[in-house]
């Protein structure tokens, strides 16, 4: 296992330590690093998707409003 050291300010400890009194603080600090790391992975998984559709949007062509309105009524009784 490893060790980290990071500095971080004093009430930013306080409240830290408040908030989870009682607890094993190593454990919380890589529950929370490890929520951190997948939000991360999600936040480039996002970032991925959107540039690949937008992507593709530069490829296809708009639809007209005729072909919306058509679309829409399709299949409607």
């Amino acid at each position: 296992m490893a060790t980290v050291n990071f500095s971080v300010p004093d009430d930013v400890k306080q409240a830290f330590s408040k908030a989870f009194e009682g607890e094993n603080k190593s454990g919380v600090l890589t529950r929370l690093m490890r929520q951190a790391i997948e939000e991360r992975k999600r936040e480039r998984r996002r970032a991925a998707a959107i540039d690949a559709l937008l992507k593709l949007r530069g490829r296809v062509r708009p639809a007209t409003g005729q072909e919306v309105r058509k679309a829409r009524q399709t299949g409607r009784p």
